[in-house]
């Protein structure tokens, strides 16, 4: 591991001049992916910023009815939280999906949200990678890419993103805010991540320097406080990445579906928003040849690789499976 120096930040304006200062400096949570990358040569800070300790450990409501989540609030208090558990059971049980208890423990929210790929390529710095070193290509186009994306991929990268919990914020509609230099600012999830096209280095929209501060998730829709749930898919029972996932809620009355959250996770290189899907369903019966037409919309755009088409499928029955259970549970 290449030698680093180590600063805490006293407060928010403090970290982003510490980061402004040092082009080579990083943000430091939680640490449960930077410090991994770092062991491994992938990420080689010469500073790390310290902001566990800033006043961003709290969740509280918003006069709107939603909630915001500060930045170091861990994995662990923000699944836990009564309120969210309460208004948000979809993302309680998105961050519960993922990790394992010791993990979700020390990893923070806003560390969640910038986690890297898990590609093997990427990780390995004896491997050409577009997304580590722009420009040397993606040998997961053709070597090992049975978990990779199938949705918004490009000839020069088709890593996914690991998030659950981004996944569930994403059919949240929650907004990012962040602390520049220049002041605070805010991005809403869904123009969070970029998409891939012949950048797959650029992942955020995050200004240069910028410091997440927290999540703004909007007042619960009525679906979510309807029915919702997170379903993820592993290759193990215990803790895994998914190899497929759907955040969905579900509203329905008379039979017909009045309003749907849908987002996958695992497909692609961002939390995928399904809005063919949710489109295909409004308004229309909810029922699983109607759930079965709406995932098909969706996925229709899918571009599978030679390995990785069985989460065409995969994707369809779990979407199928998961709305038949949230509409079953709305007609007891």
């Amino acid at each position: 591991m290449k030698e680093f120096a180590y600063q805490r930040a006293e407060d928010v304006s403090g970290a982003v001049a510490l980061l402004g200062a040092d082009p080579d400096a990083r943000f430091l949570g939680g640490g449960t992916n930077l410090v991994d990358l770092m062991k491994s040569g992938v990420e080689r800070p010469g500073r790390l910023v310290d902001v566990r300790q800033l006043p961003l450990g709290a969740i509280e409501s918003t006069p709107e009815g939603g909630l915001r989540i500060g930045a170091t609030v861990t994995n662990s208090d923000l699944a836990a939280h009564p309120e969210v558990r309460r208004r948000y059971p979809l993302l309680t049980q998105a961050v519960l999906a993922g990790a394992s208890g010791q993990l979700r423990n020390m990893a923070t929210v806003g560390g969640n949200l910038l986690q890297r790929t898990r590609c093997g390529y990427f990780a390995d710095v004896t491997k050409p990678c577009n997304k580590r070193e722009p420009g040397t290509g993606c040998p997961a186009l053709e070597g090992e890419h049975h978990n990779h994306a199938i949705l918004g991929a490009s000839e020069h990268c088709v890593a996914t993103h690991p998030s659950d919990m981004g996944v569930a914020l994403t059919a949240l509609d929650a907004v990012v805010t962040y602390e520049t230099a220049d002041g605070p600012g805010e991005l809403p999830l869904a123009d969070f991540y970029l998409p891939v096209g012949d950048t797959p280095h650029r992942e955020t929209a995050l200004p240069p320097g910028a410091l997440i501060t927290g999540v703004t998730v909007p007042p619960a829709p009525v679906a979510a406080r309807s029915r919702s749930r997170y379903r993820k898919v592993r290759e193990r029972a215990s803790y895994a990445f998914a190899i497929g996932s759907v955040a969905a809620a579900l509203d329905v009355s008379d039979g017909v579906v009045r309003e749907v959250r849908l987002a996958f996770g695992a497909v692609a290189s961002r939390p995928w928003r399904a809005r063919a899907a949710e489109r295909a369903l409004t308004g229309a019966p909810a029922e699983a040849e109607n759930f079965a037409a709406a995932a098909d919309a969706e996925l229709a755009a899918a571009r599978p690789l030679r390995d990785n088409a069985y989460k065409v499928t995969l994707m369809r029955n779990l979407v199928v499976a998961v709305l038949t259970e949230l509409a079953e549970e709305a007609a007891r």
